[in-house]
């Protein structure tokens, strides 16, 4: 099918790409012209695992393009909507800018017969209200959530776990070209859901606050197995091995980050209480303060463990992003510990594989070095926040000989204890003993 994809960014432009390998013909749409310019030369403007292949590839096909001409959106009969939602200034509701300037650029290029799919995180009631404007060309909304995990993007795009398609009541038409579009999925038997606007917009915030919900539990968890000397890895497994429960998600560290989770869950509580239903979620605002409160703890145990005080002592922090395989550090849990480390007089030297540059463009008073081993050199303590492999297989005998101090705080409950203890450190995780 012919595809316009409005908005590049990062749901964008895995999108765009996905489609083009799966055989589509595909222009993707954004007002930034130096973001098309990198993608138009195959070149992502930010990291996510095979990516940089899929676009070179979708690119050299001939079936995908990039532009900065909404015009050439008329050329399609498919036109999804992938911009950003982030929260506003001044508030915690999600800010829509994004989405209306979309449908705007897109309106006078739509023909009758087209569908408009909406793929961005929005509030529920958004989709009825734009679905009235996209009516009068003759034209037809959809609204299908993305459910993409970073580091995965592109897996998930081409054989997601399951599709939802949000269409009005009767709207047989929208259903048939969202098979066409997904058709390599659903022959490997991917669940799909037909659901009104609605129900299609709740499930990407509810599925969201639900996985928010689960990581602040065992992070309160957490709280109360170090206040009575329990391990709270060992009653994640215990609980996890309950199929009512699960061990996904149940892994106690410094908390949740990126683009995604945290503003979500307020967009959520926000628009619950414009519905006049805002008590049905208020469990929300503790799981949003649990998650902000374990950032805190980590800076606690880093001063606690240097004798009440950082002020002129080294620490080593690795991580900055959210998660690892990913640049993104929006909301980041490592940075903000770096920050506030640093705000206390510590000389904090920060490492990362692929997050500097972005770190860098946020707070430039940290230190950043790109080599772990400079990050280690001379530390009086070392903090892993952000789980990547090349961290948490460090081989705690031979960083020893690196630190001038060999204390370190697992942000993540992803070292050995027993080993690092082994090997001479003083070791400190999340609720653990």
């Amino acid at each position: 099918m012919k595809i316009s994809v409005i908005g590049c960014g990062y749901l964008g432009a895995v999108h765009a790409s996905a489609m083009a390998k799966l055989g589509h013909d595909v222009v993707g749409i954004d007002v930034d012209g130096a973001k098309v310019a990198r993608l138009s030369a195959g070149e992502p403007p930010f990291f996510e695992p095979g990516l940089a292949e899929l676009l070179t590839a979708s690119i050299a096909s001939g079936r995908l393009r990039f532009t900065t001409d909404p015009a050439a959106a008329a050329a399609a009969e498919v036109h999804f909507v992938a911009v950003g939602t982030p929260q506003t200034r001044d508030g915690h509701a999600a800010d829509l800018r994004y989405v209306n300037a979309a449908i705007d650029s897109l309106f006078p290029h739509l023909s009758p017969g087209d569908t408009v799919v909406g793929k961005s995180t929005v509030p529920v009631g958004t989709a009825a209200q734009l679905a009235e404007r996209v009516r009068t060309t003759g034209a037809r909304l959809a609204w299908n959530p993305e459910f993409l995990r970073e580091g995965y993007a592109v897996h998930d795009t081409i054989e997601p776990d399951r599709l939802v398609y949000g269409v009005e009541n009767g709207d047989e038409a929208s259903v048939a070209v969202l098979d066409t579009v997904f058709a390599h999925a659903l022959e490997l038997g991917t669940p799909r859901i037909v659901t009104d606007f609605a129900t299609a917009e709740l499930v990407k915030v509810s599925a969201n606050a639900f996985l928010a919900t689960k990581i602040s539990f065992i992070n309160a968890m957490s709280e109360i197995a170090e206040a009575a000397g329990a391990d709270v890895t060992q009653l994640a497994d215990a609980i996890g091995h309950d199929a009512r429960i699960g061990r996904r998600f149940l892994s106690a560290g410094v908390g949740f980050g990126g683009g995604c989770l945290p503003k979500d869950i307020r967009a959520f509580t926000a628009r619950a209480e414009e519905l006049g239903r805002g008590e049905s979620v208020a469990f929300l605002k503790e799981v949003d303060a649990i998650n902000l409160r374990r950032r805190q703890h980590v800076v606690e145990l880093a001063v606690d463990e240097l004798g009440g005080s950082v002020v002129g002592r080294k620490i080593a922090v690795l991580g900055v992003t959210f998660k690892p395989h990913s640049d993104d550090v929006r909301d980041s849990p490592a940075l903000d510990v770096a920050v506030s480390l640093k705000g206390l007089g510590a000389n904090v030297v920060a490492t990362d594989p692929k997050g500097i540059e972005n770190a860098r463009a946020r707070h430039p008073q940290l230190d950043y070095v790109e080599n772990l081993e400079d990050a280690l050199r001379g530390a009086d303590l070392v903090i892993l926040v952000t789980e990547w492999p090349e961290y948490t297989g460090l081989d705690p005998a031979a960083t020893w000989e690196s630190v001038a101090g060999a204390v370190i705080i697992d942000g993540r409950n992803a070292l050995d204890p027993d080993a690092w203890t082994a090997a001479g450190w003083r070791y400190r995780g999340m609720g653990r003993r």
